[in-house]
């Protein structure tokens, strides 16, 4: 089992220009190797012929073929996970079940992220120790804000540069087993636009995702992208000042404390729910679908529906749990929990409720057995059902 671990870096004057050589070296990696991969790609539609198409083999020993004098004393882990890299976003891009892959792009100095990869890195008293490339000057180990929580081989590292500063992700091969969890405890969550609603041991509880800090850092994120738009604008072709990479470095800080927030936020619902509960159902959203209605786009991508499926897929996985993902197209809002009928047509409720019965937006009102509920508990409640079944068969 693979685990992932993100710490923050303290590297010196020295390390810090090898850092920013190792990002620039990425950058130049990618690019051309994406300019190779669409050669092969044009020339084997120019000569009708399949066997000259790309793949990741075929780039990267054409990269390492044409090697410059100067790349040799770049690492040479960088240049090959570059390109596994690259050929993993041809295959995203090309599968259809990807939710929305897009095309292998270049990379810019100034507008792409820095970062980079190693699988070569050692954890030395406590330091990380990069790969040293042959011909490099001094090389210093880097000092680590914490100790990675997990004792295991270090499969790979992924360094990069955030607002802040620099920080790794430590990919750690752990050897445990995890046995299946029987089924005692069963809750189900149901994803809402804010918030989270589960069923607990007394009653139904409320999980926000949009505390009342964030829409401070968001009007200060309006504020910041006002600015820079405002420079932009008066100066097109000289904007990048002094004052302007002030301003928007103030908005990636920004961006930041939001990400922090909600991750911090988000880790201990999931860690909370694994933890008490051994069968949890969730929904599987088409998130792309649902961000067609442009009223909603922007709080549905701050609720993060996606990223809480992903978190629970993987801790189901550490703890043992069973976790069951309700069919998008299963009527968790629509099914009465008490008798199964299910709303059609103009008996549906909506996000404004229902117009015929002049229902609310959290009222559910049964027509076939009469119960009244409020509409997050029986999504809940059905949820819960689609679970149980899932297990019993």
């Amino acid at each position: 089992m693979i685990k992932t671990h993100k710490i923050k870096l303290y590297p010196n004057a020295t390390m810090r220009r090898e850092l920013e050589r190792l990002f620039n070296y990425r950058r130049f990696c990618w690019n051309q190797a994406l300019e190779t991969w669409n050669g092969m790609c044009d020339a084997s539609l120019v000569m009708a012929d399949k066997t000259l198409r790309p793949n990741e083999r075929k780039v990267r020993d054409e990269l390492v073929w044409n090697k410059a004098d100067w790349q040799y004393e770049q690492s040479a882990r960088v240049l090959q996970l570059t390109v596994k890299d690259l050929g993993k976003a041809w295959k995203n891009y090309f599968n259809p079940k990807m939710p929305d892959p897009g095309k292998p792009n270049w990379k810019s100095k100034k507008r792409s992220r820095k970062t980079f990869k190693t699988d070569r890195a050692q954890l030395v008293n406590g330091k990380l120790r990069l790969d040293k490339p042959h011909g490099a000057g001094a090389w210093y180990d880097i000092k680590l804000a914490e100790q990675p929580r997990w004792q295991g081989q270090l499969k790979q590292i992924c360094v990069v540069q955030d607002a802040d500063g620099y920080y790794a992700s430590f990919s750690i091969e752990v050897h445990t087993s995890v046995e299946k969890r029987p089924v005692l405890t069963v809750t189900g969550v149901d994803a809402n636009i804010g918030k989270f609603d589960y069923q607990t041991a007394i009653g139904y509880a409320i999980q926000p995702t949009l505390p009342d800090r964030l829409p401070i850092l968001y009007a200060r994120i309006a504020h910041y992208q006002r600015q820079l738009a405002r420079k932009r604008k008066v100066n097109p072709k000289r904007f990048n000042s002094a004052a302007y990479r002030t301003t928007r470095t103030k908005l990636k800080r920004q961006y930041q404390r939001v990400e922090r927030i909600q991750t911090d936020l988000l880790q201990k619902f999931t860690t909370m729910l694994v933890t008490d509960y051994d069968l949890i159902g969730i929904e599987d959203l088409d998130n792309q679908h649902m961000r067609m209605n442009k009223r909603l786009t922007k709080n549905l991508h701050r609720s993060l529906f996606g990223k809480f499926k992903v978190i629970m897929q993987y801790k189901a996985d550490w703890y043992g749990n069973t976790l069951v993902l309700a069919d998008r197209f299963y009527p968790s809002t629509q099914r009465c929990s008490r008798c199964g009928y299910v709303k059609t047509a103009d008996e549906r409720v909506t996000l404004s409720g229902n117009l015929k019965h002049r229902t609310g937006h959290d009222d559910y009102h049964c027509y076939q057995c009469g119960v009244k509920l409020r509409r997050d508990e029986n999504a809940v409640e059905n949820l819960i059902a689609y679970a149980k079944s899932k297990v019993t068969g």
